[in-house]
């Protein structure tokens, strides 16, 4: 198992010095899911909720978290980011799941740190959006499932969740 890299040699917390790691192009997957009342799913759908478009203002939102990242979570880097794309579906409720919005973002960068954390950042403020300007109809909405699917580029290669 590695080590934590955050962490130097006296047990002290430091942003990771990466003036040494080459650039290279970059790329991380995160999704996530916000389940919630049929009801809700159908007026996320309708283009009716009352504050606007929720999936318009969410995918604004997401960019813009995955943007502030570094403002976010103390060690990260700061970094140019080359994209930032947000997908949405919305999921009707079956026998085996809740209605949901499943949320994905893509990150890109050409650097030499990735973009996991924005990806990760990007989708949690977004489903976090969602439940913002649902809340006053479903207070009991559920943000769930957040993970990182894949990132490629850097030292590190590719990862691809459950490969």
């Amino acid at each position: 198992m590695s080590t934590l890299t955050h962490f130097d040699t006296k047990g002290q917390a430091h942003m990771v010095d990466v003036a040494a790691k080459p650039s290279s192009h970059r790329i991380a997957v995160a999704s996530g899911r916000i389940e919630m009342l049929p009801a809700t799913l159908a007026l996320i759908e309708s283009g009716n909720a009352k504050k606007g478009d929720v999936l318009g203002i969410a995918r604004i939102a997401g960019i813009q978290g995955a943007k502030k990242t570094s403002d976010l979570i103390p060690l990260c880097h700061p970094i140019a980011l080359t994209r930032v794309a947000m997908d949405f579906a919305i999921v009707p409720a079956s026998a085996t799941q809740a209605a949901h919005v499943q949320c994905s973002a893509t990150a890109e960068t050409v650097g030499a740190t990735g973009v996991e954390m924005e990806a990760l950042t990007a989708v949690q403020v977004a489903l976090l959006t969602i439940y913002d300007m649902c809340k006053a109809v479903d207070r009991g909405m559920t943000i769930t499932n957040v993970k990182l699917l894949e990132k490629h580029g850097g030292k590190s290669g590719s990862f691809v969740a459950g490969a």
